[in-house]
Parts: C-alpha cells; sequence; structure tokens
C-alpha cells in the first residue's frame, strides 16, 4: 500500500503553483504571486457561505449557516537515517455562524483529527503530525463575535486569520486559527487592519499544546493592502513581545509589491518583490533582513514560476517566520529559509512549472537553499523537490503530494534526507 500511493504522491504539490496560474488567468488583479507552500494550503479551502442580514433576533438562529468539511489524509515519511513512519487520520471541521441583527453575529466551529490505528504505524512508527501524541485532537478552534458596520468589521474572539505572519497554513489535518481581536476597514482595492494575538493552535503551534501563547503580552499587528488590478502591495508590522530568552520576541516589519502585465489575451507575466526586517526584543536571538523576488510567465494555462529569497547573516542571530508556514516567495512543502537561517547567510531560489487542464491542477518545484559558513564553519545545503496533483469536482477534491529533501551537508538539519508522500481527500458540505 505504500509504494501505491507514493506513486501517485508525485502530484500534490503541482497542484499548487498551478493554482496560482489558473488564479492568474481567470483573476489576474488582487492575487499576489504565492510560495509553494501557500499554493498547497489552498488545496482543501473550506469556502464560506454568504451571511444573510435579518432583521430580528429570532431569524439570526433560523437563517443561521452550517459548513464544513470531512477529511480524510494519508502520510507516509521514509527517512534515510532513522525509522519511517505514516499514519492516516480522519476528522473534519464543523462551523454554525448567526445571520446578522444590527450588524452583530458570532460563530463557533470545531476541529478534529482521529488517528485510524489499522492504517497507521505503531508505537515509534507512528506519525504524529495529524492528531498529536494522544492519537486524537479537538478543539473548539473557533468562538467569536462579529460587528460589521458599513466598511469596518470588528472581531472578537477565536478565529482564522490569514496575514504575512501569521496565518492559517492548512496543509494537514488541523489548520491554524487565533484567540484575536482583530479591526479592519475594507474599501474598494484597500484593506486596512488592526489587532492583537492572544494564542494559537493547529498544526504549526505544536497539537499537543493547544492554544499557545503568541508573546508574554500577545502580538500586535497592522497592516495596509492594495488590491488593484495592475498592482498589489502589502506593509505590515508585528510586536511581539516577550521576556529575557524568549525565542520569537522581535518587531517585524514586512513589505511586498508585485507587478500584473496583460502581454496578450492569453499571455501574463507576474512580478514581486518582498522585503522582511526583524529587531531583537528581548534578548530573543530572532533579528533577521530578508529581501526576496518573484516573476511567473502564465502561458495558456500552464505557469513557469521563479523566486528567489536572500537572508543577511546577523550574528549569533536567527530569523522567525512568525505563526504559521511564513510569507518567503521561497517557502516549500517542507523547506523554508528560517530552517538554516541561523548565525549565516542563506540563498534560497524555486523554481516551478504548473498546469492546470478543466478541474485537474498539476505541479512540480524544485528548491535550492544554500547556507554559508556560520561563526562555526558549518555550512548547510537543501535541495527540496514537491510534486502535486489535485482534482476538484463540486464538493469533492482529491489530491496527492510528493516531496523529496536531500540534505548535501549531510548535517541533519530539518530531518535530514527523506521522502514524505500524502494523499488527501475532502468533501465539503
Amino acid at each position: 500500500m505504500k509504494k501505491l500511493i507514493q506513486l501517485s504522491l508525485p502530484l500534490f504539490c503541482l497542484c499548487s503553483l498551478e493554482l496560482a496560474a489558473e488564479d492568474a488567468v481567470v483573476e489576474p488583479e488582487g492575487e499576489r504571486l504565492p510560495s509553494v507552500k501557500e499554493v498547497i494550503s489552498n488545496v482543501a479551502t473550506i469556502p464560506e457561505k454568504e451571511i444573510d442580514i435579518v432583521d430580528g433576533l429570532q431569524r439570526m438562529f433560523k437563517q443561521g449557516k452550517v459548513l464544513g468539511q470531512v477529511r480524510m489524509m494519508y502520510s507516509d515519511i521514509n527517512y534515510k537515517s532513522s525509522e519511517d513512519v505514516y499514519a492516516t487520520a480522519i476528522g473534519g471541521f464543523l462551523k454554525y455562524e448567526l445571520a446578522q441583527f444590527k450588524g452583530f453575529n458570532a460563530a463557533v466551529a470545531l476541529t478534529t483529527s482521529h488517528d485510524i490505528d489499522s492504517l497507521s504505524g505503531d508505537g515509534a512508527k507512528r506519525n504524529e503530525e495529524f492528531s498529536s501524541a494522544s492519537k486524537s485532537y479537538s478543539e473548539t478552534t473557533e468562538a467569536y463575535i462579529n460587528y460589521n458596520y458599513e466598511n469596518v468589521n470588528i472581531r472578537l474572539g477565536r478565529q482564522s486569520i490569514d496575514t504575512p505572519l501569521a496565518d492559517s497554513d492548512d496543509i494537514r489535518m488541523v489548520s491554524n486559527s487565533f484567540e484575536a481581536f482583530v479591526v479592519n476597514y475594507e474599501s474598494d482595492e484597500l484593506l486596512v487592519l488592526v489587532g492583537k494575538l492572544k494564542s494559537w493552535q493547529g498544526y504549526d503551534a505544536d497539537l499537543d499544546k493547544p492554544w499557545t501563547p503568541t508573546g508574554v503580552d500577545g502580538t500586535y499587528l497592522g497592516g495596509l493592502t492594495y488590491s488593484g488590478e495592475l498592482l498589489d502591495a502589502n506593509l505590515w508590522f508585528y510586536n511581539i513581545n516577550g521576556e529575557a530568552g524568549d525565542a520569537t520576541a522581535n518587531n517585524s516589519y514586512y513589505g511586498d509589491v508585485v507587478g500584473h502585465m496583460h502581454l496578450t489575451q492569453e499571455v501574463e507575466l507576474h512580478v514581486g518583490a518582498q522585503y522582511l526586517r526583524q529587531d531583537e526584543l528581548d534578548n530573543s536571538g530572532v533579528a533577521s533582513e530578508i529581501y526576496g523576488a518573484s516573476a511567473e510567465l502564465v502561458v495558456h494555462g500552464a505557469g513557469f514560476n521563479m523566486a528567489y529569497n536572500k537572508s543577511l547573516k546577523q550574528e549569533n542571530k536567527q530569523t522567525f517566520s512568525g505563526f504559521g508556514g511564513g510569507t518567503l516567495f521561497t517557502s516549500m512543502d517542507n523547506m523554508i529559509v528560517d530552517v538554516i537561517a541561523v548565525d549565516r547567510d542563506v540563498d534560497a531560489i524555486v523554481a516551478g512549472l504548473s498546469y492546470t487542464y478543466e478541474d485537474v491542477n498539476f505541479l512540480y518545484a524544485y528548491g535550492d537553499f544554500q547556507g554559508a559558513k556560520d561563526s562555526a564553519g558549518q555550512k548547510e545545503h537543501i535541495v527540496e523537490q514537491n510534486i502535486g496533483f489535485s482534482y476538484e469536482h463540486e464538493e469533492f477534491t482529491f489530491g496527492a503530494i510528493f516531496t523529496q529533501q536531500i540534505d548535501k551537508e549531510e548535517t541533519g538539519v530539518n530531518g535530514g534526507d527523506f521522502n514524505n508522500g500524502r494523499v488527501l481527500v475532502a468533501y465539503n458540505f
């Protein structure tokens, strides 16, 4: 069964870049160039339902909406230097949201994931990334009160958030969500957002420790997003506060700009640049300066993508990708610049090819991450390849991905050499 699944997996990552290419053709405006990781997280997205506006309290409940997703996933990781692990889990997401009355509404959502013992490894052979070490995971991942007035929206409570350094990163069974207070103003092509993140849960946050604090006093954030037909731009600030030795405390400044050029009716070019700077707080050891560039040519549904990031050495300091998968153009299914950007310069380059045909999406991506010598003279060099496939038909989604990582310096960083295959089946309702 493992071999059969691995043969079908080479195609899940491909779907990621292709989704980007397809979006670029159909809706070129308002779509910044995504990383491989970002596109993968969009494969099993749960569509929101439009909220009714009602004129009475009773109607808030009567016209409330239920939405959700049933999800099943298999993952097999074959390590070169340690025992292989695998698991199969079933679970999903269920949300109930009230209709809106005088600007107010509320919602609650449950996320659950449970390992299927007969299709999972025993003991040290079990992959714990789906349902935690206890083999099951259930959390009230959303529970919020919302108020909307004209262009202003205020939300308090547990909620899903997608910003450059705090995002849902939905690439396994459990996506990230946050206990937060968020206010945003949206008008035409401009979005302004301010808020505070108190804690978070999800795959990136460690399933064994749900609702981990995002700082001693949380994380304050603010951002501006412009989405136009020819240009997208982002400008964000995060204050992640901590205490002496906290491994995340920093002030982060992030910006990007992406231009969209429609060369012909069937040919488009998207070119982007990004910048991330992080200033250390409370002796956290987090400080960075990262530049990035990306370009994608879309021709008759086929996308050709290339991205580059340069992380400059900060002596004895490291980068922090935030609460989620990070926003860098070169982020892949498994590998991100953070992994090796400790006390050294890092150059990362990712090239991808994608194609969409009707409901089927394909992607191939190749990434090369090279870290110069650190203060101890140690280099790092990781090569990762992602191959992916997805098929969407009405409410059903099938996806598969194969990831190969090679540790050229054989330091064992990020798990060393391994192959990872995943299969996803999802149904939205």
